[in-house]
C-alpha cells in the first residue's frame, strides 16, 4: 500500500487571486533569502536554512487563483542519512474557492512517512505554510526565515 503524501490545507476569507500572489510571494512567508526567479515558469530559487536544509526549486506550474507547483530539483539536508530524500520531490499549492471561503492546500509529492525527515519537515510546513503563508494572507505580514 501506498504512504500518503503529506498534505495540509486551511481557509481564508481572501479571494483565490490574493492567495495566489501571496504564496507567489516566497521571500515574504518562507525565507528572506530566497535567491533566484520566484515568478515565472522555469524559474529556479535556492532555499537555505542555516546548515540544515538547502535546497533548489524550480516552477513547474502557475494557474492564476488556482495552483502553484514546484518541482524540488536538489536538496540537502543534514540533519537525515539521505540527505537528498526532499530531491525529485513536487510541492504543490492548490487553490479553490469552498463556499465564501478560500482553501489554500499544500501536497509535497514525495514526503511519505517511512522518510526520516518526514517528522520534521511536516513540523517545518506546518510552521511556515499553516502560520507564515496564513499570516501573510490574511494580515500582508508572514513569518518567513531570515536564516542564511
Amino acid at each position: 500500500m501506498k504512504k500518503p503524501d503529506f498534505t495540509t490545507a486551511f481557509l481564508v476569507d481572501q479571494s483565490p487571486e490574493e492567495v495566489f500572489d501571496a504564496v507567489r510571494n516566497v521571500r515574504g512567508w518562507w525565507s528572506e533569502a530566497i535567491e533566484g526567479a520566484t515568478d515565472r515558469v522555469g524559474g529556479k530559487f535556492k532555499y537555505r536554512h542555516a546548515d540544515l536544509h538547502r535546497s533548489t526549486q524550480k516552477i513547474t506550474e502557475l494557474v492564476p487563483g488556482r495552483k502553484v507547483a514546484w518541482r524540488v530539483l536538489d536538496s540537502e539536508l543534514s540533519f537525515v542519512k539521505d540527505g537528498a530524500e526532499w530531491k525529485g520531490t513536487d510541492i504543490v499549492f492548490d487553490i479553490a474557492r469552498k463556499g465564501a471561503k478560500t482553501e489554500v492546500r499544500l501536497t509535497h509529492r514525495g514526503l511519505v512517512p517511512a522518510l526520516e525527515c518526514f517528522e520534521a519537515c511536516s513540523g517545518g510546513w506546518a510552521f511556515y505554510f499553516s502560520d507564515s503563508l496564513r499570516r501573510l494572507i490574511t494580515t500582508g505580514k508572514g513569518q518567513p526565515d531570515s536564516t542564511r
